[in-house]
């Protein structure tokens, strides 16, 4: 195809003939496949070469190791094991949406493997925070100030861990991480709450502190949510409804801050 176009240039000088055969020789050296070092590997030994590569922090390079060996290793445990420490390296690597999309293609296709815990486990982490280890950072992380819908992903398949395998081993962190979420995402509510109060948008701020009041049990941010139904309701002139909620504050938080420091009390 090529040399029928070049043959039709008239009086081309040998520069431009030169030119173009060197263009076209680039052209072609570009498309030259690199040979695969590993055609000749077996399955156990790409497995540690991935294993390896991981880490060393090298997760860019582990990933298509672990994708060869699943191809290669198709239909054995290794082929497993080799998606979900595919998952991990996804994961640590901050590709999180592929880390989710590896972890739901696996129980997908084994949903009766005893590395299911581990799994959904994992699918939990991704969501909930991408360099987090197991309990070191756990409550120096605000969710509230992060993506909802990543936490609330994170919670339910912590949760469905929690419910299908109670005795697993990541059940009690998973525990933790999900009250830490319930937790983090009232304060999520609150924040929106104090916002509009301190905008005078006080029937926003009244509405979103009633969600949060609904929706949440037993969690720190009900106190700051009823102390805004309280200024709210003072500042709206509705003087019945702010002594209510003055009194449910002085019942449920005898010990509390709000009312005698105001919003002083978590700055």
């Amino acid at each position: 195809m090529f040399s029928t176009k070049l043959s039709v240039v008239p009086n081309a000088s040998p520069l431009v003939a030169a030119v173009c055969a060197l263009a076209f020789g680039l052209a072609g050296c570009s498309t030259t496949t690199p040979p695969d070092k590993t055609a000749t590997w077996s399955p156990n030994k790409i497995y540690a070469e991935a294993k390896d590569e991981a880490s060393n922090g090298a997760y860019d390079k582990a990933i298509p190791l672990y994708e060869k060996l699943e191809g290669r290793a198709a239909g054995t445990p290794l082929a497993q094991q080799a998606q979900l420490d595919k998952a991990y390296a996804q994961y640590k690597g901050g590709e999180q949406a592929q880390a989710v999309a590896t972890l739901n293609r696996f129980m997908k296709l084994h949903p009766a493997s005893p590395a299911l815990d581990y799994a959904l486990y994992l699918k939990g982490l991704v969501n909930f925070n991408d360099n987090l280890g197991i309990f070191g950072s756990l409550w120096r992380q605000d969710l509230s100030e992060r993506d909802q819908n990543a936490a609330k992903e994170s919670f339910e398949s912590l949760k469905e861990l929690v419910s299908r395998f109670p005795d697993s081993h990541y059940t009690p962190d998973a525990r933790l991480r999900m009250n830490h979420i319930v937790n983090s995402l009232a304060q999520s509510e609150v924040h929106v709450a104090r916002y509009y109060y301190s905008r005078g948008a006080y029937v926003a701020a009244i509405s979103r502190a009633q969600t949060t009041i609904a929706d949440y049990r037993d969690v720190p941010a009900l106190e700051e949510a009823t102390y805004i139904l309280y200024k709210s309701y003072d500042a709206l002139g509705m003087t019945e409804l702010r002594d209510d909620a003055r009194r449910i504050i002085e019942k449920s938080y005898p010990q509390g801050q709000y009312m005698r420091k105001g919003f002083r009390a978590v700055d």
